[in-house]
């Protein structure tokens, strides 16, 4: 049986990683199954996976592998898709009356390609200017981390975090910038170790005033 033209379309898109939307796309139910029976359901069918690949599952080393994959998948890697996982994050009021930009740079996070589920690596540089408020450090890491725990594309990812980001800070003044490496691309397909992909996300003063982006690039790449 040959390959029709949607599934070519399909494979199409899976290879050039192309995404669909900018919100990662979830069914109506996604949260309604308890993360002790996703885990038990995965481990089960990841179990059938090892099977059809003729790997003997009595062995001492890949009997646990099923269950450890599957909490590896709920717990870690894909923790990010649960709204109960999202940072909690309190603002604070600009005493400082710092009115520069906030660069918080080489955030090092880990995603993975929603196209083959093999890892994306890399670094996220992210700034904002303060509308009154400002945010503890850590939680932009966080932010990072949340939205990188989930099947991702780079360009996705990129506007998460920024949208984020205006939402929580209540400003328009935000800029993200994501330095990524594809195992999708340096493992499989083209295998090209070298490249890494760079996206950006600029609003408000970032988009509109070229000093205050060519300050920000400056930033990152001291």
């Amino acid at each position: 049986m040959g390959i029709s033209n949607s599934e070519h379309l399909i494979d199409e898109l899976g290879d050039e990683h192309i995404g669909t939307s900018t919100e990662t796309p979830l069914r109506a139910d996604a949260f309604e199954m308890d993360d002790e029976l996703k885990m038990e359901l995965i481990e089960k069918h990841f179990r059938e996976i090892m099977h059809v690949l003729g790997l003997d599952l009595t062995d001492d080393s890949l009997k646990g592998t099923p269950r450890r994959v599957a909490k590896m998948y709920i717990q870690e890697i894909f923790s990010g898709l649960d709204p109960k996982n999202k940072p909690d994050v309190k603002l604070f009021d600009n005493k400082y009356k710092y009115n520069e930009m906030l660069v918080e740079k080489d955030i090092t996070f880990f995603s993975n390609c929603e196209h083959h589920f093999v890892p994306i690596y890399g670094k996220a540089h992210v700034a904002y200017i303060s509308n009154g408020q400002v945010i503890g450090l850590s939680k932009i890491n966080r932010i990072v981390q949340y939205y990188a725990k989930r099947p991702q594309v780079q360009e996705r990812l990129t506007m998460q975090i920024g949208n984020e980001l205006k939402e929580l800070l209540g400003t328009d003044d935000i800029a993200v910038i994501i330095d990524a490496h594809h195992m999708c691309v340096s493992s499989r397909g083209i295998q090209d170790v070298n490249s890494s992909t760079v996206t950006s996300f600029y609003s408000g003063k970032f988009e509109q005033d070229e000093k205050a982006r060519v300050e920000f690039i400056k930033y990152v790449s001291l």
